[in-house]
């Protein structure tokens, strides 16, 4: 069997390091966010590295600002109302950035409204939670049909579509009140997958009040994809770079709660201090590239082998797994794993909003993403934020954060890019001195450009000249 961890339910036999850590961090609880979980997308053809100092225009028809830090850059938005529209709740990181942005406006005294456009049947744990959680900040939850969610849609001075499966509950609920409502929305899209380009989704997004992305690689993809494919023209576009939660960076910049952490969460895995850990943390799915990162990892402990370099013991951690659904995909790690016979170097880990005690335990994070890339990918500025050099493919909006020989190493995405990520684990096994001095530099670009503050006055931005096209459109 490959060895395996139920997250914080190992880490629950000795309570006492949870306890410390609450004396050392105002609060982790809310930690946010596995991201990518965990899917905002998955995509985006290869990219050079950008870079973002000072720039203020986007080429094509957006804007990506860079702020002046300033407090309460949303408090323009209190006693607002504003209708947020997902297509679903879930641990997925486009319903996860969502919530954010309504726990940010809730916290300027925006009245903000949520719902969900698809909701199973039975009764769900996961939803059950993230309601509670909306509702204990304020955010009133709704029905995604009914006359209450449409009487919303009339009234709110705003209303954010999120992810571009979120247009079909344009039709099928505002029916023909969808006319009175374009003129204020904001579309916030995550996605770069090929069968989200469908006229059912984003027929209406020519007439909205503009359109956020979360990367350059996603806007560029979208502005010619609905064009060629389509025959529709993209709204204003503003790229809105994501940024990291105070809650994250308050752990990662606390030394004794990152040891305590570390500790933990290595002997939870059976790994000591000394091993070197290097993991990736998405939802296991082909297109995040778990198999790949399997093979560049087995492939390293080949090259060490034979070429008798002496690294300390290392291990690949797996996060983001899901043991209850057990998929053919999952089926195939295991059995890879298991052929190789490198069972007790991988450890899956389950999926978990918690991201933080595992970003605390391991040296070196790998960001497999395939085919476009991630359109943004929030754990990618949460390693860096903890000092992790990252080995991320060269792709998508990975392009637009890691720099690569500075903060960690880019490698192509498919199966051409086995071998060299296979390279850049040796490489950075065999130089503590590079992974030290790629972590502080990555920190350094987080402090720079990916706070959380960074991303409030971006979307503050955003969202003020949203409400003024909003505006003077009702005048007309």
């Amino acid at each position: 069997m490959v060895k395996q961890s139920s997250e914080w339910a190992v880490m629950q036999k000795k309570r006492w390091p949870l306890l410390l850590l609450l004396l050392f961090s105002l609060s982790t609880a809310f930690v946010f966010l596995l991201r990518s979980a965990f899917d905002s997308c998955s995509t985006g053809a290869v990219s050079g590295s950008r870079n973002f100092v000072g720039e203020e225009t986007y080429p094509s028809n957006g804007v990506l600002y860079t702020p002046s830090l300033k407090p309460n850059p949303l408090e323009f938005m209190r006693s607002k109302l504003v209708l947020l529209v997902s297509h679903e709740l879930s641990l997925s990181g486009g319903p996860l950035l969502l919530m954010e942005l309504a726990f940010l406006l809730r916290g300027v005294g925006t009245e903000v409204v949520w719902i969900s456009n698809q909701k199973p049947a039975e009764p769900d744990e996961v939803i059950y939670s993230l309601e509670h959680k909306m509702l204990n900040h304020g955010v009133q939850v709704f029905s995604a049909r009914g006359q209450e969610a449409v009487n919303t849609a009339l009234k709110a001075d705003l209303v954010v579509l999120n992810t571009a499966v979120a247009g079909k509950w344009l039709d099928a609920v505002l029916k023909e009140n969808v006319p009175r409502v374009l003129p204020k929305v904001l579309w916030w899209i995550h996605e770069m997958r090929g069968h989200y380009f469908k006229l059912e989704y984003v027929k209406h997004l020519p007439l909205v009040a503009g359109a956020m992305i979360d990367s350059h690689t996603t806007a560029e993809y979208w502005k010619n994809r609905t064009q060629d494919r389509l025959g529709i023209k993209m709204p204003k576009t503003y790229v809105v770079h994501l940024g990291n939660s105070k809650e994250m960076m308050e752990v990662a910049e606390n030394i004794v709660a990152r040891r305590i952490l570390r500790e933990h969460v290595r002997e939870s895995l059976g790994v000591r201090s000394e091993d070197l850990l290097f993991a990736i943390i998405n939802s296991v799915s082909r297109g995040k590239g778990q198999d790949l990162f399997l093979r560049s990892f087995c492939e390293s402990l080949q090259i060490i082998q034979e070429r008798k370099i002496k690294v300390p013991t290392m291990h690949a951690v797996v996060v983001g797994s899901d043991m209850n659904a057990q998929t053919k995909y999952e089926m195939e790690l295991r059995k890879f794993v298991a052929e190789k016979k490198i069972q007790e170097r991988v450890h899956f880990v389950n999926k978990t909003l918690a991201v933080a005690p595992y970003l605390a335990s391991i040296d070196v994070l790998v960001q497999n993403s395939q085919a476009r890339g991630e359109c943004f990918g929030r754990i990618t500025i949460e390693a860096m934020a903890f000092q992790l050099p990252v080995l991320g493919t060269a792709a998508g909006g990975t392009t637009e954060i890691v720099v690569n020989g500075s903060t960690g190493l880019l490698h192509p995405a498919g199966k051409e890019g086995v071998t060299p990520l296979a390279s850049n684990i040796v490489k950075l096994a065999t130089d503590v001195e590079k992974r030290s001095e790629m972590g502080r530099k990555g920190y350094e670009r987080v402090k720079e450009r990916f706070l959380e503050d960074h991303m409030s006055q971006r979307i503050a931005l955003v969202l003020k000249e949203v409400l003024e096209k909003a505006k003077s459109r009702s005048v007309s």
